[in-house]
């Protein structure tokens, strides 16, 4: 999973320049925490902890000159053991400051399950020189990416930080290091077994969410490090005392069991010097042991069918197999990739498009310090037998184990990682960042550089190894697990027992402690001084047949990256036909020109281009990106899906069913049903807006999409007069713009193109509204409020956006403060405004614990009002520190190409001038608390629209008790319920 929620996909995608809320801490339910595309892919070099996906085609990729990649680095060790890895990048004034402690669940005894992950959140919450929220320095300095995260082996916290800030990070990191004890007290372990117990809740209340719990106990014996999950057990949790957190404190998280990584805008020189200083007085812990391998391979075969309130059938297929940083794991992660790792597997080809059983297949390979699983899930068209589909996959399988890959699966496997390779190593810190590849492999192979084995191990398997490997690890031994739609049962927890003594060994007295230099009783130190922002001159063209060009050279890596932008979006969708443009957009690349639908994915694939197309509320988009060395070549391929999409019936039927099935799936998440129903609720049935937030559509609309309809969208909006095309990346004009003209200069729209869609402001309610959806059985309720405030393009846009940032948009803003650090009843709650043309929808969300439903609504709606009236405006304090942030964020902002694509697209979508991010830093430089009070009085209390989704036998009365305002249930469409139905859902 993710460290973000938006991630995960539990949230709407915030639009580029939205406030982006920092989430402290995310635990995996099961081993896997990724999913990776590409064993080398996002810069992880080998996947250590991660499941590991490899797109494979099926066609012979294209002889191409490979450019060079690498992450070089140098490394040291003070003599307290802390190791110590640096890699210079100077593209951006950051430095990526990366923490690995090596300690995960697999070292919890059985009593203690859970210590691991709940003392990363303890680690964020003050040390002894730093009493307080540990977000507060870094959001003072402009901190981006910044997390942690615990798995099955490891522990890591992160953040990218400007240069001058380097201290401030440096300082906070060993102030937790070596001076956390004295700031745990009872209180603050209270507080954070309650964000944890949300936290497990909120997992265990998606779809499917109990799966990897009971994957772990089936796979692994009891007595296994994997047997129990990350998150631990609530009752082990609530049995531990002071003492027992405090010594688990001092087992593992001494110096010597940490690696740091220090990557970006940094010399190796200036590491020593700074690592020695602050690091360097810490004294080393014991030299813990580390489990043995223990893969816990399996004699026989097993079956278990699980009921869960889901959509659709899904099965989950898992052998155990060798640990990570192994040459077998590598080689198995490329069989995953020839079985099922994407459109043009051997599975998709079968399942999704050849039999069309399943709406989704994958398998990928989840990687871990003691073993590893093979995985294979498939989530079943409604009707199928789920048996059925076992048979194919097993019969796919038997079959590759037969035959060995061919000599075409297995080069286009190989190209697809090193164009994962090259894009992931773009980003020096963050989730999969050159920092996590370095500290990864120094974890669990004591080589920092181990990725290049792993490459060079990619690069030469031959596909008769893959197949002997493949008979020797995916016979008997795995477990399937079915997950059929039924009623949920709640996961029952081991009642707490005693652990044995935790005793731990002297400390070796090789390590020693260099002399302490630092006063850190004056506290965290911050800069003065701070990067000046640069942003990349736009330089802009015409092609031939009008389309505008706008390029940001960016020579960092070899690769380019188009936007082609439209109008039209989910506005331009008629009444009836809601989604037909999300639904045509996504078609564009189900087959093109001379390419069907499988021929256009390992066309694609062969190139290492990711190509796609897209709609959004205010237009379309179609994107790709390319490898310079196969730039040409895939242009030309994006010319074919832009101009030439085939739209075949078969491909459409095969998409729409799929597209309905996810409908489903939203409906089914507690966050995605209330933003289904949001839209028409704030806009009004028939506003251009009215669509669910995803843009999806419904069932109904989109069963009735006909062929002509998506020629009619694509003959309207997908038309190069007025389209502008961005251009990041590793090129020029001189160069670009005359392959652009080759491959679209002629292109021309068919008719005459629509006229704009005209949307119209909405009156705000006259009163509160209050909407229920009910989830029988949630053990959490998803709490949404908003109303609609001014367009994007106001002229007050960045003032509200600020005062947003105050109210929700951060984690250390009121809303989060209040539910999650005081009451501990959310494991989050934030707000934020989408971006749009029209009037654009402000909300503010929480995942409260059922129990406490009521009681958050009412704190919900006290903070919204005291903020938005005047009663409680924001502070100087807030203010500041909200400026801080944001204005110095802004130089380490524009690391990669795709942040600067992000704000480029914005800059053209809301007709923003070229210097917008100059002119927008010194409007937040400019505010005041008054500027802020005034623009937080758009928010009007009396006009606000609730929708609580959860257990209506448990919410619904305490609701009502409220008197927020009328009280209306709807169904999972947002039609309303009668009240009869209603009163009996409560009994």
């Amino acid at each position: 999973m993710s460290a973000s929620s938006r991630a995960a996909g539990l949230l709407p995608a915030v639009p580029a320049g939205s406030p982006r809320p920092s989430r402290r801490s995310v635990v995996a339910y099961a081993r896997p925490r990724t999913l990776r595309h590409g064993a080398l892919a996002l810069g992880v070099a080998v996947a250590m902890g991660s499941l590991a996906f490899l797109p494979q085609p099926a066609q012979a990729r294209t002889a191409v000159t490979a450019a060079p990649v690498d992450i070089a680095y140098e490394q040291f060790t003070l003599p307290n053991g802390l190791r110590v890895i640096v890699h210079t990048d100077r593209k951006a004034p950051i430095v990526a400051v990366n923490v690995w402690y090596h300690v995960g669940s697999k070292d919890e005894p059985r009593g203690r399950t859970g210590f691991a992950h709940l003392f990363e959140h303890l680690m964020f919450n003050g040390s002894e020189n730093h009493r307080g929220e540990y977000f507060d320095p870094f959001e003072m300095v402009g901190a981006t990416d910044m997390n942690g995260t615990t798995n099955t082996d490891r522990t890591n916290y992160f953040q990218n930080v400007p240069t001058t800030a380097l201290d401030t990070a440096l300082w906070m990191e060993s102030d937790r290091m070596g001076h956390l004890l004295g700031a745990i007290d009872q209180a603050t372990l209270d507080e954070q077994r309650g964000v944890v117990q949300n936290e497990k809740r909120q997992g265990e209340n998606q779809p499917y969410g109990q799966v990897w719990t009971k994957l772990n106990q089936a796979l692994y014996p009891v007595e296994h490090p994997y047997h129990h999950s990350v998150i631990g057990s609530m009752a082990d949790l609530d049995a531990a005392s002071l003492e027992d957190v405090k010594n688990w404190f001092r087992a593992w998280y001494g110096p010597n069991n940490a690696v740091l990584v220090l990557a970006g805008d940094i010399d190796v020189a200036t590491a020593k010097e700074k690592v020695a200083r602050y690091f360097g007085d810490i004294p080393a812990g014991p030299d813990m042991a580390q489990p043995p391998v223990d893969v816990a391979r399996r004699a026989a075969s097993t079956r278990e069918v699980l009921e869960d309130r889901v959509p659709q059938a899904r099965i989950y297929r898992a052998w155990n197999v060798p640990p990570t940083a192994t040459v077998e794991a590598d080689q198995l992660g490329v069989l995953a990739q020839v079985l099922g790792g994407s459109s043009t597997s051997r599975l998709a080809r079968r399942l999704v498009h050849a039999d069309k059983l399943v709406d989704n297949v994958t398998a990928g390979l989840s990687e871990s310090q003691l073993g590893s699983n093979f995985l294979v899930f498939a989530t079943v068209k409604e009707g199928v037998d789920p048996k059925k589909v076992e048979a194919i996959i097993d019969e796919e399988l038997q079959r590759l184990l037969a035959e060995g890959p061919d000599a075409a699966e297995l080069a286009q496997a190989k190209t697809v990682v090193r164009a994962g390779f090259i894009r992931g190593v773009e980003r020096i810190g963050g989730f999969g960042g050159k920092a996590d590849a370095l500290a990864s492999c120094a974890i669990y192979t004591e080589d920092p550089g181990c990725f290049r084995q792993s490459m060079a191990t990619v690069a030469a398997v031959q596909p008769a190894t893959l197949q002997a490997l493949g008979r020797q690890w995916l016979g008997k031994g795995d477990h399937t697990l079915v997950v059929m739609p039924g009623e949920r049962t709640p996961l029952a927890e081991d009642p707490a027992v005693e652990p044995a003594p935790l005793t731990l060994p002297a400390v070796d007295s090789r390590y020693s402690v260099l002399p302490s230099s630092v006063d850190r009783s004056t506290g965290v130190p911050l800069p003065d001084e701070f990067p000046e922002l640069k942003f990349p001159e736009l330089q802009r063209a015409t092609l031939k047949n009008g389309t505008r060009v706008i390029l940001a050279q960016r020579h960092d890596i070899p690769v380019v990256q188009f936007s082609l932008m439209f109008d039209g979006g989910f506005k331009a969708d008629p009444a009836d036909k809601l989604g037909s443009s999300s639904f045509t957009m996504g078609m564009l690349d189900e087959g093109a020109g001379t390419y069907d639908a499988l021929g256009f994915a390992a066309r694609a694939e062969a190139l290492g281009a990711n190509l796609g197309a897209g709609a959004a509320l205010d237009g379309a988009s179609a994107s790709l990106s390319a490898l310079k060395e196969n730039l040409d070549p895939s242009l030309e391929l994006f010319s074919q899906m832009l101009r030439k999409p085939r739209f075949e019936q078969s491909e459409i039927d095969r998409v729409r069913a799929t597209w309905i099935a996810g409908i489903k799936q939203e409906k089914a998440r507690p966050n995605s049903a209330a933003l289904r129903v949001l839209p028409p609720l704030l806009y009004g049935e028939g506003h251009p807006y009215a669509i669910p937030f995803s843009g999806s559509g419904t069932e109904d609309t989109i069963a009735a999409l006909t062929r002509d309809d998506l020629l009619a969208y694509h003959q309207g909006w997908v038309r190069p007069e007025a389209a502008t095309m961005v251009v990041v990346g590793d090129t020029t004009l001189k160069e670009i713009v005359p392959m652009l003209n080759r491959h679209l200069g002629d292109w021309k729209g068919k008719s005459a193109a629509p006229a704009p869609v005209s949307v119209p402001d909405v009156a705000l309610p006259s009163a509160p509204r209050v909407f229920l959806i009910d989830q029988p059985g949630a053990v959490q309720a998803n709490i949404y409020v908003g109303e609609l405030v001014p367009s994007t393009k106001s002229e007050d846009a960045t003032e509200f956006g600020f005062a947003n940032t105050v109210l929700g948009g951060q984690f250390s803003s009121r809303l989060n403060m209040n539910l999650r650090e005081d009451k501990h009843w959310a494991y989050g709650s934030y707000s934020f405004a989408s971006n749009a043309i029209g009037q654009r929808p402000w909300l503010a969300y929480a995942p409260v614990q059922i129990d406490k439903t009521a009681e958050s609504v009412a704190e919900l709606k006290r903070e919204i009002n005291d903020f938005a009236s005047g009663k409680s405006p924001a502070t100087a304090e807030e203010v500041s520190k909200v400026k801080a942030n944001e204005i110095r964020s802004l130089p380490g902002a524009y690391e990669t190409g795709s942040a600067v694509m992000g704000t480029i697209t914005g800059i053209v979508r809301y007709d923003r001038p070229d210097d917008y991010v100059f002119q927008h830093k010194a409007e937040i430089d400019a505010m005041t608390p008054a500027v802020v009070a005034k623009a937080a009085s758009t928010i009007d209390p009396a006009a606000l629209t609730w929708v609580v989704v959860g257990d209506l036998g448990q919410i619904e009365a305490p609701v009502r008790a409220l008197e927020l305002g009328p009280v209306q249930v709807l169904d999972e469409d947002g039609k309303p319920v009668a009240r009869a139905t209603s009163a009996a859902s409560k009994e």
